[in-house]
């Protein structure tokens, strides 16, 4: 059974680039393709910021962005589900 987690993985990594840790996002997102039966060493992951909204209490958010080493498009929910915002 998967855990429960409380915010969105986009979430999450916004809060880890908040908190200068953005150097173990890449690993973060790969777990999470692990989880959902994707193999990461398919994917090229990259980060994109941008301002944050007022009321997210962030400063910056920041989106992932996948792209597939095979040149294949990425699964438009895959892509959609690892940017939800809430």
């Amino acid at each position: 059974m998967p855990r429960f987690q409380p915010y969105t993985l986009q979430m999450q990594i916004s809060r880890m680039f908040q908190d200068g840790q953005g150097f173990f996002a890449t690993t973060k997102v790969q777990d999470w393709l692990r989880e959902r039966n994707e193999n990461p060493d398919d994917y090229e992951i990259s980060f994109r910021q941008y301002p944050a909204p007022p009321e997210s209490g962030l400063v910056m958010m920041t989106d992932v962005e996948l792209r597939r080493k095979d040149g294949q498009p990425v699964d438009e929910w895959l892509q959609q589900e690892v940017n939800r915002h809430g």
